[in-house]
């Protein structure tokens, strides 16, 4: 009886063996076929487009105060033929040398199939946002000169790519979209009632990591 135990205990330990390497064999050969589907595929950024961006206020005060009420309109497109992209969670502010002037303002969840385009046009607020001196001192000197003032539209948050029906995991999206508003020059621009619509169709630079 020993042995016959033995024997049975012994093939109950194989079975387990071989379900286990089969597991195994299956989950690696899937993971190859995904990573063998991704690599031919490849997909390509997002392209970012700043379409226009008009002026409700634009007003510095003392002491080292900036007002910046605006709306943007920005596009962005798939290049991709056969991944669609799951934008999650982004959120846009206006910046001025790299300081934040205005609000981040969170985009609606948006779903992006093959080739499509996405357009949105939200509000950006900066009531009263402190600046510091040497910041107020070059923007003083930008509305005093020349009138150019080169903000940046910024746009930070997550994607997720989609081949089929497989999802990828969270990517970081990062997009830089320079705004280049000139307050004297009225050929680039157009009042509407007491606003000012800038037409700019400007290239933004994205970058997606993990």
């Amino acid at each position: 009886m020993t042995a016959e135990y033995c024997r049975h205990h012994n093939d109950e330990g194989q079975l387990v063996k071989r379900i286990s390497i089969a597991v195994v064999g299956l989950l690696t050969v899937c993971g190859i076929v995904i990573l063998l589907v991704w690599a031919i595929l490849h997909p390509s950024k997002p392209r970012f487009l700043l379409q226009d961006v008009t002026i409700y206020g634009f007003n510095l005060t003392a002491p080292n105060m900036l007002t910046s009420n605006l709306q943007i309109t920005l596009a962005s497109r798939n290049p991709n033929n056969r991944i669609g992209i799951y934008y999650q969670k982004l959120d846009v502010f206006a910046s001025y040398h790299n300081q934040q002037i205005t609000l981040p303002t969170l985009l609606p969840r948006t779903y992006q199939g093959h080739r499509d385009i996405t357009i949105w046009s939200p509000f950006l607020y900066g009531n009263a946002v402190p600046v510091a001196p040497f910041l107020e001192a070059a923007l003083t000197g930008d509305m005093n000169g020349g009138g150019l003032v080169m903000l940046d539209i910024k746009v930070f948050g997550k994607v997720k790519w989609k081949v089929g029906s497989w999802i990828s995991g969270r990517y970081q999206i990062n997009v830089h979209c320079p705004a280049y508003i000139s307050f004297s020059d009225q050929i680039k621009s157009f009042q509407v009632g007491s606003t000012m619509k800038y037409r700019l169709l400007q290239t933004c630079k994205v970058d997606i990591s993990r």
